[in-house]
């Protein structure tokens, strides 16, 4: 079996098959992965550090269905950072990427794409991010730019400072940075309160149904990710489709062009996308959700 020896941080990590191919229509390797994940670990590890991950996994390649990993398996090497969280019926212990060279670990796994915690292992129950999930109803994409601009406009008026981010799948993603003092269950609750002021303000357009037959074609305000032991896509990370598209931050102002799609950025295209940081003045302190909440119970009354 050919062995590719890949020497980061002090550590030597091996890379097996990496002429193994993960995404068959493209011909990208497992190798191509790799190195991806190497380019982009200096702006991708601050959105890893410290926060248990759930591992999309494709061994045979993103033509096969792959699977979801919570469990670290016991074959993973002692260096790999762990976090041991409570579930309803036990703990879950997860893998934690705090370096490159566990994030080239993780590509030799064909993990395709890391999912991260809305907090941080030292305090799973006290998120420091907030996120709002919008996916379009149907292939036009317009209705999730008009939804993200609308919902930046109702968090500046909160005096929530927001970034925005392609997922490489479908939608936009909106976060809230926190400053990790309220509990999880208040800050959904915040998020689902927040979601259905905007839906009050434009019924026609947006909803907060869960129920598909529901929704009418109207965009879905989907605010479950904030519940505990959720995962929201790692920025930068690869997703498991045609031409290996990248969850990518973006600016806001490239919310209003309208040639932007989910699938932008992609692994081939990585020196276009770390050219700039659009997130570069985004504050580097989280806020916290006590005034918002009393302005946005004066906005709702």
């Amino acid at each position: 079996m050919t062995i590719r020896k890949l020497r980061v941080g002090g550590r030597t990590v091996e890379l097996s098959r990496p002429d193994k191919v993960l995404f068959p229509e493209d011909g990208i390797t497992k190798a191509e992965l790799a190195d991806y994940y190497r380019a982009v670990a200096r702006r991708m590890l601050p959105h890893l550090r410290g926060r248990p991950l759930m591992l999309e996994r494709h061994p045979d390649g993103i033509d096969d269905h792959g699977f979801m990993q919570k469990d670290i398996p016991d074959h993973f090497p002692e260096w790999i950072h762990r976090a041991e969280l409570p579930k309803e019926d036990g703990t879950v212990t997860y893998a934690v990427c705090d370096d490159t060279a566990t994030l080239l670990y993780l590509a030799d796994q064909a993990c395709i794409t890391p999912h991260r915690f809305l907090s941080r292992a030292d305090e799973p129950d006290h998120p420091d991010r907030l996120v709002f999930d919008l996916d379009p109803p149907d292939e036009d994409f317009a209705p999730v730019r008009e939804a993200a601009r609308l919902l930046h406009e109702l968090l500046d008026e909160l005096r929530l400072p927001s970034t925005v981010m392609t997922t490489g799948s479908r939608g936009l993603h909106v976060l809230v940075s926190l400053d990790r003092r309220a509990a999880v269950d208040d800050v959904r609750a915040f998020a689902r309160d927040l979601a259905d002021l905007l839906v009050a303000r434009h019924p026609d357009r947006l909803t907060t149904e869960t129920r598909k037959q529901a929704r009418r074609g109207r965009l879905y305000l989907d605010v479950q990710r904030n519940a505990y032991a959720q995962t929201a896509v790692t920025p930068y990370a690869v997703r498991a489709g045609p031409g290996a598209p990248v969850a990518a931050p973006i600016s806001w102002a490239e919310v209003d062009d309208p040639d932007l799609t989910p699938q932008r950025w992609t692994l081939a295209t990585v020196d276009g996308l770390l050219k700039d940081d659009p997130w570069r003045d985004a504050p580097r302190r989280g806020r916290s959700l006590n005034p918002a909440r009393r302005r946005l119970a004066a906005l709702r009354a």
